[in-house]
């Protein structure tokens, strides 16, 4: 079974393709950003759903619904679209769509849809057993393959889709706090093209969840969770996530009360103490995939994994983000100041990661004083 989706969001398209897999896990999900691609892979019989936004780039979605009712009468279509006039929803009535949504959307009420249109799933094909060593898969990753684990509370929670309840910005805020991958695909979005606009980059989860709003926020998290759903931590991974995990969330509060001190703005330092073990965060998600696949890694290879890829992972995790300079840059201060030029801010995140590391208290006084806390 295919499924396509034409939308030139492209967080909304991987939300739309990880519902697809979620409920038909065996369907092949091919996703377009303009309706003339689209128009070239549809052919009568190819898809048994197609999935389209109204606006794209270089025509109007409904453009490829009309093509596609010329050949086919009976194949479900599905708009979803930010249009909510009483005109747009009469302007497609011919096409006989299957259901019209408007952005941003119940993810239950689509579900729904979905489980009533798709047609019934192939056969699952027997897993593929990676025979690849640790290195050479994690040395064979893109980019878009690169992600942080979600806390287990925030994942399951996400998993149940929040089922409607009204969202309160402030509530999310507190649930996602201390998550470094939520947050860091939160911001991801909030600063991409599709909803940055004429806006300053959102440097924390607040900024990000008011740019977003709530229901987009939910639909984008509940997008990574369902992709994480079948990547599961074994006995040996599980304790180095939690401490990763648990050093990021100590700092982050360590930098809040001396930023509160020293009167900086905390939001954009305590984002980028949550983002600062991304590299070997991700190393630990990456290899839980790859034991996943049927592998087993012990504590030696685990270590090597790290020393030789947290580094890059990370810098790979931050272009691929587009996290914004401000950010980088206290990321960085937390290991090492900058020779020239350095800011308040930095001074603080590398006292915080002084006090946290246990380094010497000269070390220590130093920074102190140029925070001006001494």
């Amino acid at each position: 079974m295919r499924v396509m989706i034409l939308d030139d969001d492209p967080w909304i398209s991987d939300l739309l393709k990880q519902l697809v897999l979620s409920i038909r896990p065996a369907a092949q999900v091919d996703c377009y950003i303009d309706v003339a691609s689209a128009l070239a892979a549809w052919h009568p019989g190819t898809y048994q759903l197609v999935i389209a936004d109204w606006n794209l780039p270089d025509a109007p979605g409904v453009d490829l619904l009309h093509s596609i009712r010329q050949k086919d009468h009976d194949m479900p279509l599905i708009i979803i679209t930010g249009r909510a006039d009483r005109d747009s929803v009469l302007a497609v009535k011919s096409l006989r769509v299957s259901a019209f949504f408007t952005k941003p959307f119940q993810v239950s009420r689509l579900v729904e849809r979905l489980e009533a249109l798709l047609p019934p799933d192939d056969p699952l094909r027997p897993p593929t057993i990676n025979t690849e060593d640790l290195p050479s898969y994690l040395g064979s990753l893109t980019a878009d393959e690169l992600d942080l684990p979600l806390l287990a509370s925030v994942k399951e929670k996400l998993q149940l889709g929040y089922g409607g309840a009204v969202l309160d910005l402030r509530e999310l805020a507190n649930d996602w706090q201390y998550d470094p991958a939520l947050c860091a695909h939160l911001i991801a979005a909030a600063n991409s093209a599709a909803y940055l606009g004429q806006g300053q980059p959102c440097t924390n989860l607040k900024a990000a969840l008011t740019r977003l709003g709530g229901l987009t926020s939910v639909n984008l998290a509940i997008s990574q969770a369902l992709r994480q759903s079948a990547t599961h931590p074994g006995a040996m991974l599980m304790p180095g996530v939690q401490a990763l995990l648990d050093d990021s969330e100590r700092l982050a509060e360590r930098v809040v009360l001396l930023a509160q001190q020293c009167g900086l703005d905390p939001a954009p330092m305590q984002t980028a103490a949550l983002l600062h073990r991304m590299g070997e965060l991700c190393v630990y998600y990456q290899t839980q995939k790859w034991e996943n696949l049927g592998n087993s890694v012990s504590e030696e290879a685990l270590l090597h994994a790290v020393r030789d890829f947290a580094a890059p992972f990370a810098v790979r995790l931050k272009a691929s983000w587009g996290l914004p300079m401000v950010l980088r840059e206290l990321i960085g201060a937390i290991y090492v100041l900058p020779t020239l030029q350095v800011r308040r801010e930095q001074v603080v995140m590398r006292l915080a990661a002084a006090m946290s590391n246990g380094e010497p208290e000269a070390d220590v006084e130093r920074l102190q004083r140029l925070a001006g806390l001494a």
